[in-house]
């Protein structure tokens, strides 16, 4: 298991970082940017349809709310009920599933790789480990970095989050209902995962940080692309009524 894991995610990042520095003038600030990038546009064909699928998932909730008030006592049909509207409308639930662990593999084999590139420092050549107000191989000393990791995290979960709408099918349903675990830890996680990741930022190298700060931003700007603002259409609705009011 290691073997193809080092064959196929570690090698190939090691040396890819590897020759971005050194054609990028030792700056591995800028190779990790440039690298992330590269990534991610490699990773398009299988992000976008993924995204997609997932927006579709988000226009179907109103006709899924309808099928839980519906099945909610029967598991089993609400199941079978919700396979034969994801089959009507050709979505995939598992189609983001792909992508995400891709991701996290990779997440894992950049931290391996900037920890060997910082403890083989001297052995690869000139290399910079600075890189704006902080050194990639510590954590970030002003916690600037942190912070925007965080915030842009933040700003994606919204994003993914379903929008609030007023369905007046499903409000009576929900009221007599108690609502999912599953939906109330969704919400939950939408707040939790952007201090998490602030919180992890803060500890490891500002390198790792750098990373997870580029790939959120790519993600956050795709997402824009296929579906707009999403979930946070209803905050910045929220905030357009707050100033009106209190003018």
């Amino acid at each position: 298991m290691f073997n193809i894991f080092n064959v196929l995610l570690y090698q190939p990042l090691f040396q890819s970082l590897l020759f971005l520095t050194n054609i990028l003038g030792g700056s591995l600030g800028l190779s990790i940017i440039a690298l992330t990038l590269l990534l991610r546009f490699i990773l398009i064909p299988l992000t976008i349809p993924s995204l997609k699928s997932a927006q579709k998932i988000k226009d179907l909730k109103p006709e899924l709310d309808k099928l839980k008030a519906k099945y909610g006592a029967d598991k089993k049909q609400l199941q079978l009920e919700q396979l034969k509207l994801y089959q009507q409308h050709g979505v995939n639930p598992a189609a983001g599933c792909l992508p995400t662990l891709i991701q996290f593999a990779v997440l894992i084999a950049m931290y391996q790789v900037l920890m060997d590139f910082i403890t083989k420092n001297g052995n690869l050549g000139n290399i910079n480990l600075h890189f704006l107000w902080f050194n990639v191989s510590q954590p970030d000393p002003i916690y600037i970095l942190p912070l925007l990791t965080g915030i842009s995290q933040l700003v994606l979960s919204l994003m993914l989050s379903p929008a609030i709408e007023h369905h007046p099918e499903t409000t009576k349903a929900k009221t007599e209902n108690v609502q999912d675990m599953a939906e109330t830890m969704q919400q939950q996680m939408l707040f939790i995962m952007p201090v998490m990741t602030a919180v992890l930022a803060l500890r490891f190298p500002a390198g790792l940080a750098l990373y997870w700060l580029v790939t959120t931003v790519f993600s956050t700007i795709q997402q824009y692309f296929v579906s707009g603002w999403g979930g946070l259409a209803r905050y910045f609705n929220l905030a357009r009524k707050y100033v009106r009011n209190h003018r």
